[in-house]
């Protein structure tokens, strides 16, 4: 165990965490933008409050979304600043949110336990370049995982790149030598991605679950793996929202966001997967006890 690379990897993950944070803001800004001119009823103080992150990127400074105070370098540091300063912009003293501490402290735990956890061998330059790959997916999920989680859509460039990064990452792992079943991937992709996208014909899920899916499936390549994630996201929902449903806390029609439970249903099988199908498929394993009585 390296614990200098634990320590590089817990400070970038909470670096781009933040960074995460930020670009989450951001896509909200475009978005109410994109929604106004399409007709759509839009928060008018939200947008206000927004309409600073709509500037070029080379002019675009980090700043409170409150009192719109340019923020200086020591006011963010990822964890530190937000600690520091109770959860609270320095200048205004408005809360800044729970989500950019969460994001940053999130990521950096999902850098660390993907580096202790990874299912395959760090000895090759395509193997390293194939966990970078894998650390860069982190990033786009999580940015998914908050927005989905705030205002219960997924932005669909966003989706997108997390497709993108799918199948560069399975393109490394066959250049580094890891054998791929193209019929098990394809499978992985009609259960996680498919799957959803019929869903969201009748309405169930967005279409953006679907679409979600597919990146999801090209991480995962297995189809095994795939129905695994299909599994624990659905069992995470229900612990989730049955017992908001028993305390009258959630209507039966109200939209739930579910892209969470599946990048969390991902992450867990990408750094379990081969001891969960071992302990429910293998020999000794639950299934195969259930059956032998």
């Amino acid at each position: 165990m390296n614990i200098a690379l634990i320590v590089v990897l817990g400070v970038l993950g909470a670096l781009l965490g933040s960074f995460a944070g930020a670009q989450v803001w951001r896509l909200r800004a475009h978005q109410l933008v994109e929604d106004k001119r399409e007709g759509e009823e839009v928060d008018a103080a939200e947008l206000k409050r927004l309409k600073a992150l709509l500037r070029p990127t080379l002019q675009d400074r980090s700043e409170c979304l409150h009192c719109h105070h340019q923020l200086a370098w020591y006011d963010l540091i990822p964890v530190v600043s937000w600690v520091s300063l109770g959860g609270k912009c320095r200048y205004c003293r408005k809360p800044i949110g729970v989500a950019e501490i969460l994001l940053e402290v999130g990521l950096a735990m999902v850098f660390i336990g993907s580096y202790l956890l990874w299912p395959y061998a760090l000895d090759s330059m395509m193997h390293i370049v194939g966990f970078a790959v894998w650390l860069i997916a982190c990033v786009v999920m999580a940015i998914l995982f908050v927005y989905d989680a705030k205002w219960s859509l997924l932005p669909f460039a966003i989706n997108v790149a997390l497709i993108g990064v799918g199948m560069v990452f399975q393109v490394i792992m066959v250049l580094s030598g890891a054998p791929l079943d193209i019929w098990s991937l394809v499978g992985g992709i009609v259960l996680l991605g498919g799957l959803y996208l019929m869903f969201s014909l009748f309405g169930w899920v967005g279409m953006g679950d679907g679409i979600l899916g597919v990146g999801l499936a090209l991480l995962l390549g297995k189809w095994q793996y795939a129905f695994l994630a299909l599994f624990i996201a659905n069992l995470l929902g229900c612990f989730m929202l049955i017992p908001l449903y028993a305390r009258r806390e959630l209507h039966r029609h109200a939209r739930i966001p579910f892209g969470p439970f599946m990048i969390l249903g991902a992450l867990i099988v990408m750094l379990f997967g081969s001891w969960l199908l071992a302990m429910i498929f293998g020999p000794t394993g639950y299934l195969q006890n259930m059956l032998m009585l």
